[in-house]
């Protein structure tokens, strides 16, 4: 036969014949990927020698001299850069950042207006039960019982329980500014200032420190205030008359208004506490009408601030500064200018002249012994 014929042993090596080492040729196992195998097989002598040997047998561990070592420990520290690196650029930003968030406004400030109001004829004085019950005070409550809140329902923007946490932060900035016999007297301060929010701290400091009737640094225009060296008071119970209002301003702020007349029966320091200091009382009365702007964050600080203030206050002389402390004319005194002060329109810069009203008659009590 004149056909090719396979010997007995099969293809030999190289052969290309369908079932060979052709179709693995493509699959070829590199130095690296050999030294980077984990197990081992044994090699024949070591299986005879040793029956009990295992197939295989596991390698060392890669040194750090090795190919793959060093990969790993290159990739490692580049990651180790990058994240500094990342870091470092973050903290450079974001002090080199020229788009920092704006600052915060400063709160407006307050703004103060006092009328004086000077009484033509001497003031009336008596006992403080003799004035109060023929004056026009005669019906107002006593104290706090005079600074009622009204019940207001939601508004808006803000729920009933929010509205009335505004009224109630309110009232207590009348009670603490205007009742409170320690303010009164000219002492104690705190009461109020806790009450104002942090923008307007600053402002009320200041206008402790100096005072003056610019219409923004007036300590009387925070609180009712009289000075201990002229002044005291001739009955701690305040009579107090007026009413309170809550409207929205915007979808974060509320806009209470407290209008009240408060009735203060007071004398000379000097007289001291005898008969005669009891006989020599009188009465100074005081329209306080004070505007709140309190924001949706004030209301849980239970802070607020106060826009304006205005006042009428009498009996006292126009002429004097009412800015650090009241100083109202006592029993028997006249006023040295009932309402004649003018202003000069011709006078270059800011005036230094109050405005002055006149105490009308009916104002003042009439009382049934009285003590001149």
């Amino acid at each position: 036969m004149g056909g090719r014929v396979d010997p007995p042993e099969g293809t030999p090596d190289g052969g290309g014949s369908p079932g060979g080492d052709d179709e693995f040729r493509s699959v070829v196992f590199d130095d690296s990927f050999v030294q980077a195998a984990r197990l081992q097989e044994f090699s024949a002598r070591e299986r005879l020698e040793d029956e009990e040997h295992a197939a295989v047998r596991s390698r060392p561990a890669l040194g750090p001299g090795s190919r793959t070592g060093l990969s790993f420990s290159r990739q490692g520290l580049v990651l180790v850069l990058l994240i500094a690196l990342a870091f470092g650029t973050a903290i450079y930003m974001g002090i080199r950042n020229p788009y920092h968030s704006p600052p915060k406004p400063d709160a407006e400030p307050m703004r103060s207006e006092l009328l004086p109001l000077a009484p033509r004829d001497p003031v009336p004085g008596a006992t403080t039960a003799d004035l109060f019950e023929h004056s026009p005070a005669a019906g107002f409550e006593k104290g706090a019982a005079g600074v009622v809140a009204p019940t207001e329902r939601r508004t808006e923007h803000f729920t009933e329980s929010q509205v009335l946490a505004a009224l109630s932060d309110a009232k207590q900035y009348i009670i603490e500014s205007s009742l409170d016999p320690k303010v009164l007297k000219g002492g104690s301060v705190r009461p109020v200032r806790v009450l104002l929010t942090p923008g307007q701290q600053e402002q009320f400091d200041q206008s402790l420190d100096n005072p003056r009737n610019d219409g923004r640094h007036a300590a009387t225009a925070w609180m009712v205030r009289f000075d201990p060296a002229k002044t005291t008071l001739a009955d701690p119970m305040v009579r107090v008359n007026g009413t309170m209002g809550v409207q929205e301003v915007g979808p974060n702020a509320l806009e209470v208004t407290a209008d009240h007349v408060f009735v203060y029966a007071v004398r000379p320091t000097e007289l001291g506490k005898g008969k005669d200091a009891k006989k020599s009382a009188s009465l100074f009365s005081l329209r306080r009408e004070v505007r709140f702007h309190i924001e949706r964050q004030n209301l849980r600080e239970h802070q607020l601030s106060v826009r304006q203030v205005t006042m009428r206050a009498g009996p006292l002389n126009c002429s004097e500064d009412q800015s650090a402390a009241l100083s109202p004319l006592h029993a028997g005194q006249k006023a040295k200018d009932a309402g004649l002060a003018g202003t000069d329109p011709y006078a270059r810069g800011r005036s230094t002249d109050s405005m002055c009203g006149l105490l009308a008659a009916d104002a003042q009590p009439s009382p049934d012994h009285p003590s001149h």
